[in-house]
This record gives structure tokens, C-alpha cells and sequence, in this order.
């Protein structure tokens, strides 16, 4: 899938910081639950986390919306943000990268909480 994503160019490239906790989360899961690892968001979109990059597709016609790349987490202390890539394939994914990545916290705070039982 990664790969398939990869020939389609980027309307636009942003630079950005994710929250530590985010970031560790999203580690934390990959490890436990899989990797890569599916999780189906609000409003018919999914997201696929893996090690290197984290992307949003429209499920219906799996076309990309937005993705999260190029993590500088190398020799950083865990309570350090990431600094990382945001691509956004989609004119309104700009707007709606902030709420993906709550509802992602969600989703995965619910799969984390059954695989500790």
C-alpha cells in the first residue's frame, strides 16, 4: 500500500512537531497489536500506522488524504516532540489533520485498553 501512495505527489509538504505522547502511543501499539496496524476513523477513513510513516485514506476509493512522515526520533529523550512530515494529498485534508489524529488517539487508547486485559 505504502508504495502505491508514493507515486502519487503531494499537493503540499508541511513541516510539524508531534506531541511525545502521540508519538510513543503510536510506537507502543505497533509493538503490541501489529505492524503494520488498521485503524478505521470517523467519516469512512482509514489509517494505516506503520514504522516510518502513518497515512489517512479515503476507504471507499482508497485515495490518500493525508500522511505523517520522515520522523526525527533518533536521540531524542521520550518526553521530546517528534519532528516529522506532514503530506497532504487531499485541498481540505489540512483542515481535518488535527481531528485524525484525536480520533486516532481514541481508537487507539480503546485497542490498547482490551490488549492490557
Amino acid at each position: 500500500m505504502a508504495t502505491r501512495l508514493r507515486d502519487i505527489p503531494p499537493l503540499r509538504s508541511l513541516p510539524l512537531s508531534l506531541e511525545a505522547v502521540r508519538f510513543n502511543r503510536v510506537r507502543l501499539a505497533l509493538r503490541r497489536l501489529g505492524n503494520p496496524l488498521c485503524l478505521e476513523l470517523p467519516r469512512g477513513i482509514d489509517l494505516i500506522l506503520e514504522d516510518r510513516s502513518w497515512f489517512c485514506l479515503q476507504a471507499a476509493g482508497e485515495l490518500p488524504l493525508v500522511e505523517w512522515t520522515a520522523f526525527a526520533c533518533a536521540g531524542r529523550a521520550l518526553h521530546e516532540p517528534v519532528p516529522c512530515i506532514m503530506h497532504i494529498y487531499h485541498v481540505h485534508a489540512g483542515m481535518i489533520g488535527g481531528s485524525l489524529l484525536a480520533a486516532m488517539d481514541t481508537r487507539l487508547n480503546e485497542r490498547l485498553a482490551t490488549w492490557s486485559r
